[in-house]
């Protein structure tokens, strides 16, 4: 599918703040945040992904739908059904530890992928962050993380969103949290 001026011009955006020269700013323009939120229209995202792929050669991609299949290879079918129903009214302890479990968790997964992007001296390029919804992880998690706070090089999140009445919603569905990082909508 060829791309449309305002594809162009969102990819333009995103590959100046990228440049090095360019990255010292970001964090003045997001709060003291070191990531970039690529919006994308849901409906999109796999035409936006595969420009991504071609421009941003840099880049290590991040898949969250992959991840989140690992989280539950790792745990197994039949004891992660179980922890499923347990924890029926609060799903998001199936994800996301609490302060004294000592498992590895789903956020645990997605920092240890950027960290390795990191060592790779790569840009960690979250996609299909809508797998992150009813878990319990916001991407804020993601992006206030002291590893991506700290880092020279920016986290990029493709962000399946849309506007409605003057709001950024996630999926649809979520209001944006659009704190501590740069959009680019």
């Amino acid at each position: 599918m060829p791309f449309s001026t305002e594809h162009k011009r969102k990819f333009n955006n995103l590959q100046e703040q990228l440049r090095l020269e360019n990255r010292h700013q970001l964090k003045s323009k997001a709060n003291g945040g070191n990531t970039i939120l690529f919006v994308v229209p849901p409906e999109d995202e796999d035409n936006y992904l595969d420009e991504a792929l071609i421009l941003l050669e840099d880049a290590s991609f991040i898949d969250i739908n992959k991840l989140l299949v690992s989280y539950v290879d790792r745990i197994g079918m039949d004891e992660f059904k179980e922890f499923y129903e347990a924890y029926e009214s609060n799903k998001s302890e199936v994800f996301r530890k609490n302060k004294y479990d000592e498992r590895v968790d789903l956020l645990d997964m997605i920092i240890a992928e950027i960290e390795k992007a990191y060592q790779d001296n790569k840009i960690p390029v979250l996609i299909h962050t809508g797998a992150l919804y009813g878990t319990g992880i916001e991407n804020v998690n993601i992006m206030e993380h002291p590893l991506i706070m700290a880092h020279k090089i920016p986290l990029v999140v493709f962000y399946p969103a849309t506007h409605k009445n003057g709001e950024l919603y996630f999926l649809n569905i979520k209001p944006a949290s659009k704190y501590r990082c740069n959009l680019i909508d």
